[in-house]
């Protein structure tokens, strides 16, 4: 009975081990210099981004021609927003980010997840931005609020014969500031921007929540999708400002949606994968493996073999079986998968996905 209950007790650890871990094995100079190498270019893109946004946004950009008729164009300009441009940064990517830190760093207790967490938001704010701002200067549409912004010439009518002016009726000039960005309506910047950082703040909870598991729960899912919520109301505030119409809202949003979720899948399993807590694996194999001796081999070939006693299967066995037969692969490598472990990862791997 005693015996039961310590293999009972010893099972449930092993499982625990297998999906959360808060102890790994430290990092030596040389990996890292590896891990910072392979993912450079990642970081140096979202950089580049960054800046292309600066300087995409002080250029003139394309203005359409406007009806002074259009009622769709005439609404008041709102000198006070509901959210402005910087409590849009502190509720839509400060507090996912700090979120993200502190789940990772307090919870799984990985600087990986940490690391694949951030790059995966970097990048999806930074493209979303970009791609914005890139539709907004070479659109030009027109806001709600745009005749207010232009302030009319006394006694500007409608030009002869198709009734559409220019900016050139505008009696704040074409250089103000205020009129420039009276014709970057479409897409919504607040949209995009807030369901960009909302919406993978959802998936990355939903993926640590395992909340498609497909054993149903409310209260996840309620926490899953406060963030879609969040952000659907700062997309609506822009309309009820009369900063955008509403297919600029709904562009927007569409926008920051699809990019929030590519940028997560390219860090992290679909939300139905029995690991979606864990990130994927680093590009680069583990330094321990490429150039092991051969004990480290029969040390892990034993903890195999000592988990197979607990009929607990390795999540990368599937991995390893799915790779393809003609990969050029050292002796070393060959070794680990004859042992049944994943040439890139170490056994047991506690803290990353295979790349399958």
């Amino acid at each position: 009975m005693t015996d039961h209950a310590g293999t009972s007790r010893q099972r449930e650890s092993l499982y625990s081990q297998l999906r959360w871990s808060s102890s790994h094995a430290p990092l030596t100079r040389r990996r890292r210099l590896e891990l910072l190498r392979s993912y450079l270019p990642d970081w140096i893109i979202t950089i580049l981004l960054a800046g292309l946004l600066a300087i995409i946004n002080d250029v003139h950009g394309f203005r359409r021609e406007f009806s002074l008729t259009d009622t769709s164009i005439q609404h008041t300009y709102a000198v006070q927003e509901r959210v402005p441009t910087w409590l849009l940064g502190v509720l839509a990517v400060l507090i996912p980010a700090l979120i993200i830190v502190g789940f990772s760093l307090g919870i799984s207790r990985s600087v990986w997840d940490l690391h694949n967490g951030l790059l995966g938001f970097v990048l999806a704010n930074a493209l979303t931005l970009t791609i914005t701002t890139i539709t907004k200067v070479t659109v030009g549409r027109a806001r709600p609020d745009l005749i207010d912004r232009c302030q009319p010439l006394a006694g500007s009518h409608n030009a002869e014969p198709y009734g559409l002016v220019t900016d050139a009726i505008c009696s704040v000039g074409v250089d103000n500031k205020t009129l420039r960005d009276g014709f970057r309506s479409f897409p919504s910047g607040h949209a995009s921007t807030s369901f960009a950082g909302f919406t993978y703040l959802a998936l990355y909870l939903a993926g640590k929540l395992h909340l498609f598991d497909r054993r149903g729960h409310a209260v996840t899912a309620w926490l899953c999708g406060t963030p879609l919520m969040a952000a659907a109301l700062i997309a609506i505030s822009r309309t009820m400002d009369y900063r955008h119409h509403a297919t600029d809202v709904i562009a927007g949003s569409l926008l920051g949606l699809v990019v929030a979720y590519w940028s997560y899948k390219l860090y992290y399993p679909p939300l139905g994968h029995a690991q979606s807590h864990k990130p994927y694996s680093p590009r680069i194999p583990n330094e321990h493996l490429a150039g092991a001796s051969e004990d480290a081999y029969t040390e892990h070939s034993e903890q195999r073999t000592h988990y197979a006693q607990f009929n607990i299967q390795s999540p990368h066995d599937a991995g390893a079986q799915r790779r393809d037969d003609d990969d050029q692969e050292s002796a070393a490598f060959a070794k680990t998968r004859a042992n049944g472990i994943d040439a890139s990862l170490e056994y047991p791997d506690r803290e990353t996905v295979p790349r399958v």
